[in-house]
């Protein structure tokens, strides 16, 4: 009974881990939510003078966020993102590359980063670093982690807001 016990609070997220993880849910849903209904050109569609597009930025987001930070630096899977630069090709999406894919993939990096998150204590520290390219981390457990890509995909989540009522007026949260 003990060991069974042992096993399941391994494998069970603490409430912590799982208000932030859905805190996380939200802005993930908000950004999504802000974008039903464009069709694939206004997804490409930049509006801003910096000229990313909304498919851009969920790309951004699936890849330098979502991937990077839960599969990559908490689980230690260095593998999936082998040719990381510091650039910015994750906010480049190909013309022949469907917007569906592009928002299948957000949707299955964030599936993906759940199990990694649900898995890890919030206190763990953080499997890897690549320290060649971005130096000494400034981030150390998955709490850090969590608030840190929290704070990211919210911000994010403004921008999408932002271009999508310059495209046609829509809003996601109207306080009255």
């Amino acid at each position: 009974m003990v060991a069974m016990t042992e096993n399941l609070s391994e494998t069970t997220p603490s409430s912590e881990v799982r208000a932030l993880l859905r805190v996380l849910d939200g802005q993930r849903r908000h950004v999504l939510g802000i974008l039903d209904g464009l069709d694939a050109k206004d997804l490409r569609r930049p509006v801003l003078p910096s000229g990313w597009h909304f498919l851009g930025l969920v790309q951004h987001l699936a890849l330098d966020v979502e991937r990077f930070w839960f599969r990559a630096v908490v689980a230690g899977d260095e593998a999936v993102v082998r040719g990381l630069t510091s650039g910015d090709e994750a906010w480049k999406v190909a013309p022949e590359v469907p917007a569906t894919d592009v928002l299948d993939r957000y949707r299955q990096e964030t599936e993906l980063a759940d199990a990694v998150i649900t898995a890890t204590p919030a206190d763990a520290a953080l499997a890897w670093w690549p320290r060649d390219l971005f130096g000494e981390p400034h981030l150390h457990t998955v709490r850090d982690v969590l608030l840190h890509v929290i704070a990211e995909t919210a911000c994010h989540a403004g921008h999408l807001d932002a271009a999508r009522e310059l495209i046609d007026g829509r809003r996601w949260l109207v306080l009255t």
